[in-house]
């Protein structure tokens, strides 16, 4: 009998690129003894995301920071021209004439609203180009409200392209994902939650960077994949399956860290340090970099994984763990080999800037990836990939265990008629 007599054929689901089973058919119940092998193996991670937040949890603690000089004021260009840089100290052989922008503001907010104020900006290759009818962001640094020497022109105004955009992409998420898109975007707002109330608070507390980012990951984790894809035994393996993936980053991560001499210390991060007044750990912060950015691939890897395990269960119940393991395998070696590539183009897209200056400085293809701000772009990358990798034959086999547990009734073979032997 040919499989294709046997094996049900897989409906295309409306959920996701993969197609996975459950986000157009509910799995069918699972057993007691497998829920209870769930329990045992899943519970502990719950209890220690939960306890691991509760301990670093920032409870009154206000971050002793020093607050970026200027309040933020927002504003209007009325008036753009030229002019002479009065009050600047004029660098290297700069001319002292009409080297600066001055540009003309009235004020939308603060303390001064609708007063029309005059900055000057530097004409420099990194300074913006405002010119009229700009909506700006200026920074006020106290004194005279209506002195334009106390305000610094600093950005544009960006609050409605931005919602327009946000607005957007929650439209095209609901009209394709329907059910499953409104559960995705719940799902992205307690990230972003527990991002903002958890992750962020406890890091500028001085909490271990690397600790906070692996329990607010765990939390991020059971909220995300139980609220989009339900709580069954093929969610719940997924999850372990991720937990175990991302510790293994955090610690592989850690390791290579230290043996790379990594200190994590890049631009944004020295600014940050120079406003905290409480120290921080720029090593596990760069780690928890890793840790966070790993979240949404290993999403992906080991729910596939998983519905491809109980797949090949389904179309045939005969199979044992081993067999299950091996042919779920061979599917994820094809999925993997696309997530890599994936996760490696993020992080070559975000550093891109970087490259181009690496590329241009002419020291040696060594000597700039030994930098450390490439060093810990390499790293971060290929530690990430690691874990993507091993999060494939962790969770087949988690999987495959589960499912081979599982009593999944054997379909009964029609009985076959003499007519139909002597035509045969």
């Amino acid at each position: 009998m040919h499989d294709s007599e046997t094996a049900p054929i897989p409906k295309i689901g409306h959920g996701g690129q993969h197609g996975h089973h459950h986000d157009h058919a509910p799995p069918p119940p699972a057993s007691k003894r497998v829920r209870t092998l769930l329990a045992v193996l899943v519970v502990p991670f719950a209890l220690a995301a939960v306890v691991g937040t509760v301990l670093l949890f920032p409870f009154g603690v206000h971050a002793d920071a020093k607050k970026p000089a200027g309040t933020p004021v927002h504003g209007v260009v009325t008036g753009a021209e030229t002019g002479p840089c009065s009050g600047r100290v004029q660098v290297g052989d700069q001319p002292g004439g009409d080297d600066c922008l001055v540009v003309t503001v009235r004020l939308s907010d603060g303390d001064a609203p609708e007063q029309q104020i005059r900055t000057v900006v530097p004409l420099e290759p990194s300074t913006p180009r405002f010119a009229v009818d700009d909506k700006v962001v200026l920074a006020y640094a106290g004194g005279n409200p209506s002195d334009g020497r106390s305000y610094q022109l600093v950005d544009f105004q960006r609050d409605v392209p931005l919602v327009l955009l946000a607005a957007l992409f929650a439209i095209v998420v609901l009209v394709l994902g329907r059910w499953q898109g409104l559960k995705a975007l719940l799902a992205l707002g307690l990230s972003f939650a527990v991002l903002a109330l958890f992750v962020l608070p406890a890091i500028v507390s001085g909490e271990n960077p690397l600790l906070v980012a692996i329990f607010g990951a765990g939390l991020i984790m059971f909220a995300v994949l139980y609220l989009t894809h339900g709580l069954t035994a093929r969610t719940s393996t997924a999850v372990l399956g991720t937990m175990v993936s991302l510790a293994m980053i955090g610690v592989l991560g850690a390791l290579w860290a230290a043996f790379a001499r990594l200190t994590g210390l890049d631009d944004e991060t020295a600014t940050l340090v120079g406003l905290l007044n409480t120290p921080i750990d720029t090593r596990g912060l760069l780690l928890a970099g890793v840790v966070i950015g790993s979240l949404g691939v290993l999403d992906d890897v080991t729910v596939t994984q998983t519905s491809a395990v109980w797949e090949l269960r389904a179309a045939n119940p005969a199979m044992g763990r081993l067999e299950l393991y091996a042919s779920a395998l061979r599917i994820g070696r094809d999925h993997v080999a696309s997530a890599v590539n994936t996760l490696v183009m993020a992080y070559a897209g975000a550093a891109l800037p970087l490259l181009l200056y690496s590329s241009i400085s002419g020291v040696g293809l060594g000597n700039i990836l030994a930098s450390q701000v490439i060093a810990q772009e390499i790293v971060r990358t290929l530690v990430g990939s690691i874990g993507l990798v091993a999060a494939v034959p962790i969770t087949t086999i988690l999987a495959a265990t589960v499912a081979a547990t599982e009593t999944v009734p054997v379909p009964k073979k029609k009985p076959v008629s003499r007519a139909s032997r002597r035509t045969a």
